[in-house]
C-alpha cells in the first residue's frame, strides 16, 4: 500500500460507526493477527473486514447499524398469527452494540429479510440502496473505498513503472551483448588514401576521424590524402582492424605466379650460359659439343644474335645459351646471364682476361650463378694456363687446385680436348644446385631474341622456364601478344609441347618483342590483348622508360635513382687525341661517380658505335670529326647524345660539368633557435606536450631538434606538432611562447633546451 494514502484501523471503525475493539476483533478471528487502532491496512484485510461486516448485517439490519440506535416502538395491539414476512413489510430490527450474529426480531416487528446467503459480497451490487437508507454512512464507504481505490491505481502504476523500468535494463543488457559479440570492423587500406574516404570505409563521420589526426598531431581536412601507416594508425584508434589492400589489376588476374607445390616439381634440365671476350673460342666451344659447324655461317666469326641449343649428354640434356662476345650487346649479355643456371667463362689461354671477360665476370656474379672457368686453346705453343688463373684470383675465382672453389677446366675447343670433363663439371654444378619445375602448369619462360622475318611474321626465340607450351597456347610478351602457331626445337624440327628448360622458336605473335621480356601463356585472349593496350599507353604516358644519357638531363635522371655510371664512346682524328681525351676523361671519374670509356677508336663515327652506345647508354664525344647526315639521323632516332669538340678543354669542361651535376651534394648545418621548457602536460593517446619559451632564433615546425638537458645531448629526433594557444603554426620566433611535443619521446622535464637545427647545400 501506498504510504500517501494509509488507511488505518480506527479509520475503518470510525467510517462504520464502530468501536476501534470490533474491527480489531473481526482482525483477530479472520485473520488471526492483532492489529492495533494506528495499524495501516491492506487491500486484503479491507475485504475480509467488509466481508464480515454485509454478512453480519444483511441488508435490513445494516440499516439499523449504521443508524444511530433508539428503542423499538411497540407494535399494534391487534396481535396476527405468525407468518412468513413479506418483502413489502419493514421493520425496525433491535440493535445491539455486539452482535456477531443475526438475532431473532422481536415479537411483533415486520421484518425484511434479505434471501441473499452469505459468502463474497460485492459492494458495488448494493451501494444504491446504501445510498438511499443512510446517505451519510454511504459517502463515508464510499470514501474508503475510492481510497483502496487510488492505493491500487497508485500500486499498478508502481508495477508498470518498475516493469518499465525492468525491460529498459533487459533490453540495455541485450544491446550490450549484441555489441559484445558483434564483429570487430575490419577494413583495408591502399598504399594512400584520403580522409573522406577513410572516414566512409570506418562507417565514421569525415569529423571523427579529422580530431583522431588532431590527437596525433597530424592537420588534415577530408580531402587531403594521408599514407598507410597514418591511416592505419587512426583506424586502430578508432577501433578497427586494418589490413593492407591488394590491388587487383588485369595483370593479377591474367597472369599466374602462384609459387608451385613442393609435391609438383619434377627436375629439369640446366641452362647454361657461355660468356668471354670476343674470339676466345665460346662459338667454336658449342660447335665442338653440338658436332655442327656454326661459325662458317656468321659474318667474320662473330656471333651475331643470341643462339640457344640443346644438346644431349648420355642420357640427360643441357640447354647451352651462346651470348655475343661484341661490346655492342652488352645489355643482351647480361639477359643472357639472368636465365641461366650456370655460366661458363671461356678465357684464352694465349690473351688470358681481357675488357670483355671481366664484364662477363660482373654480369654472372650480378646474376648469382655459380661460374665455370674454361681455359680455352690449350693447343696453342704460347699457352699460359697459369698466368690465366693468377689473373682470376684478382677477381675472387680462386680455382679449385689453388685452394678456392671455382672449377677450372683446360680445353681445346678445336681439338675437343677436355670438352667431357667440362660437361661433367656442368652437370655436377647443376646438381648441387637441385634445379626443379612444374611441367603440369601453364607456361613461362623469357625471350631470348626477336626478330621479323619476311615470310613468316615476328619470330621469337624464347626459353621456357616453367610449365609447359602448347602449340595454340594463347601468350602475352611485354607488350605483344598472339597464338602459337608453331613451334621448332633448335634444330629446326616442328614440336607440339615443349618443358621447362626448352629453348623454342615460335611464331604467331601480333608483334615482335624485346629481347628480355618475360612471356606467360595464358587462357583469356581477349583480356590479354587488354593487358598489352594498358601496358602501351602506360608507356606511352610515362613516356620511353629507358631515356638515354644525355648531358643536359644527366643530373634528373641520377635523381631519379639510376646508376651513377656515365660511360662514353670516344672518336677522334688521330690515334694521340684518341688516348689523350680518353686519359682525361678517365681522370673526371672519383668515388661517388664512374666515367667509363667503353670505346675508343679513329675516324668518324658510324653505324656501330650508334649501337654501341644504344646498347651501352653511353654518350658519343667527337674531336676533330663531324658526323653524316645520315649518322646524325640514326642518332636522333635512337636517342643517342653526340657532342662534337675543337678544342679538347671545352670537352673536358663539359663533361666535367655533367658529372659535378651528378655528384651528392654536400648539406652542412644551420642552428635555427633554442627553447627552453618551462612546463610540460601529458595528454592521452597524444603523449607529453611542452610548454617552451623561445630564447633566440625560431622553432620551425617538423625541424631536427636535439634536447639539452644540462648541456647534454639526451635525444635527436623532429617535432611533430608546434602549437601557438590551439592553433598550429608554422613557426614561432623569439620572445614567444609555444607549445611543442617531439615525435616518439615524452621524457621531457623543465629547463630542458631544444635546439632547433635544419641543414643546407654548400655550393660548390
Amino acid at each position: 500500500m501506498s504510504m500517501d494514502n494509509k488507511y488505518r484501523v480506527h479509520e475503518v471503525a470510525k467510517d462504520f460507526g464502530l468501536a476501534t475493539k470490533d474491527i480489531t476483533n473481526i482482525m483477530t478471528e479472520r485473520l488471526t493477527t492483532p492489529k492495533n487502532h494506528m495499524q495501516v491496512l491492506s487491500d486484503d484485510e479491507l475485504n475480509v473486514i467488509f466481508e464480515t461486516l454485509t454478512q453480519a448485517h444483511q441488508v435490513t439490519d445494516l440499516e439499523a447499524f449504521l443508524t444511530p440506535k433508539k428503542v423499538a416502538e411497540p407494535a399494534p395491539k391487534k396481535e396476527t398469527p405468525a407468518a412468513e414476512p413479506t418483502k413489502e413489510e419493514v421493520a425496525e430490527p433491535k440493535v445491539e452494540t455486539k452482535q456477531p450474529e443475526r438475532q431473532t426480531p422481536a415479537k411483533g416487528t415486520k421484518v425484511i429479510v434479505d434471501t441473499r446467503k452469505g459468502g463474497q459480497v460485492d459492494l458495488g451490487r448494493y451501494d444504491e440502496h446504501v445510498d438511499e437508507l443512510v446517505p451519510d454512512k454511504a459517502q463515508n464507504i464510499s470514501s474508503a473505498k475510492q481510497k483502496i481505490k487510488r492505493n491500487s491505481d497508485r500500486r499498478q502504476q508502481n508495477n508498470f513503472g518498475q516493469k518499465r523500468r525492468q525491460e529498459e535494463q533487459e533490453k540495455m543488457a541485450r544491446l550490450a551483448a549484441a555489441a559484445a559479440k558483434k564483429p570487430q570492423l575490419k577494413i583495408t587500406i591502399p598504399d594512400e588514401i584520403s580522409v573522406g574516404e577513410l572516414a566512409s570505409r570506418l562507417k565514421r563521420t569525415g569529423t571523427d576521424v579529422v580530431k583522431a589526426l588532431i590527437k596525433q598531431g597530424i592537420m588534415a581536412s577530408v580531402s587531403e590524402v594521408i599514407d598507410y601507416d597514418t591511416a592505419a594508425l587512426i583506424a586502430m584508434d578508432l577501433g578497427a582492424k586494418v589490413e593492407k589492400e591488394v590491388v587487383v589489376t588485369i595483370e593479377d588476374r591474367l597472369i599466374d605466379v602462384s609459387e608451385d607445390d613442393p609435391a609438383t616439381l619434377k627436375p629439369r634440365d640446366p641452362v647454361v650460359v657461355v660468356m668471354g671476350h670476343v674470339d676466345h673460342g665460346k662459338t667454336s666451344l658449342l660447335d665442338a659439343i653440338r658436332k655442327t659447324n656454326v661459325v662458317s655461317g656468321e659474318a667474320g666469326g662473330i656471333t651475331q644474335h643470341i643462339g640457344a641449343y640443346r644438346v644431349k649428354l648420355k642420357d640427360r640434356y643441357i640447354t647451352f645459351l651462346d651470348t655475343p662476345g661484341h661490346a655492342a650487346f652488352t645489355s643482351m649479355r647480361a639477359r643472357g646471364a639472368q636465365v641461366t643456371d650456370v655460366a661458363i667463362l671461356i678465357v684464352a689461354a694465349d690473351d688470358g682476361i681481357m675488357p670483355q671477360t671481366i664484364e662477363a665476370i660482373n654480369h654472372a656474379k650480378a646474376a648469382k650463378v655459380p661460374i665455370i672457368v674454361a681455359i680455352n686453346k690449350m693447343d696453342k705453343p704460347d699457352a699460359t694456363p697459369d698466368r690465366v688463373m693468377q689473373q682470376l684470383t684478382e677477381y675472387d675465382l680462386v680455382p679449385e687446385d689453388w685452394g678456392g672453389d671455382t672449377i677450372v677446366c683446360p680445353i681445346s675447343a678445336l681439338k675437343g680436348d677436355g670438352i667431357p670433363q667440362l660437361l661433367e663439371m656442368v652437370l655436377l654444378s647443376a646438381d648441387m644446385l637441385e634445379l626443379k619445375a612444374n611441367p603440369d602448369r601453364t607456361a613461362r619462360g623469357t625471350v631470348i631474341e626477336a626478330k621479323l622475318d619476311a615470310g613468316r611474321g615476328p619470330v621469337a626465340t624464347i626459353l621456357v622456364q616453367n610449365g609447359t607450351l602448347k602449340s595454340g597456347d594463347v601468350i602475352i610478351a611485354g607488350k605483344s601478344v598472339g597464338r602459337v602457331r608453331a613451334m621448332r626445337s633448335d634444330r629446326g624440327d616442328r614440336i607440339e609441347k615443349a618443358y621447362p628448360s626448352w629453348p623454342v622458336e615460335i611464331t604467331g605473335l601480333g608483334e615482335v618483342p624485346d629481347a628480355g621480356d618475360l612471356f606467360y601463356a595464358v587462357e583469356d585472349e581477349r583480356m590479354a590483348r587488354e593487358l598489352v593496350e594498358q601496358r602501351k599507353y602506360e608507356e606511352k604516358m610515362s613516356g620511353n622508360t629507358a631515356a638515354k644519357v644525355s648531358l643536359d638531363d644527366l643530373f634528373a635522371q641520377i635523381q631519379e635513382g639510376n646508376v651513377k655510371e656515365l660511360n662514353i664512346v670516344v672518336k677522334a682524328d688521330v690515334q694521340g687525341s684518341v688516348e689523350a681525351v680518353k686519359a682525361s676523361l678517365e681522370k673526371l671519374g672519383n668515388e661517388e661517380v664512374r666515367v667509363k670509356v667503353i670505346h675508343a677508336a679513329v675516324g668518324a663515327v658510324n653505324e656501330s658505335d650508334i649501337m654501341l652506345a644504344t646498347a651501352s647508354n653511353a654518350i658519343i664525344v667527337g674531336f676533330n670529326i663531324r658526323p653524316s647526315a645520315a649518322i646524325s639521323d640514326a642518332a636522333e632516332r635512337a636517342g643517342v647524345d653526340m657532342r662534337m669538340y675543337r678544342i679538347i678543354y671545352d670537352c673536358i669542361e663539359e663533361i666535367e660539368a655533367a658529372i659535378k651535376g651528378m655528384l651528392a651534394p654536400t648539406f652542412r648545418e644551420v642552428v635555427l633557435g633554442h627553447a627552453e621548457v618551462r612546463q610540460t602536460f601529458k595528454v592521452s593517446k597524444v603523449g607529453t606536450i611542452a610548454g617552451c619559451y623561445v630564447q633566440d632564433g625560431k622553432i620551425v615546425r617538423n625541424c631536427t631538434i636535439r634536447l639539452l638537458r644540462d648541456g647534454v645531448i639526451v635525444h635527436e629526433g623532429e617535432l611533430s606538432s608546434l602549437r601557438r594557444f590551439k592553433d598550429d603554426v608554422k613557426e614561432v620566433l623569439s620572445g614567444y611562447e609555444c607549445g611543442l611535443s617531439i615525435d616518439r619521446f615524452n621524457d621531457l622535464k623543465e629547463g630542458d633546451i631544444i635546439e632547433a637545427t635544419a641543414t643546407e647545400e654548400v655550393k660548390a
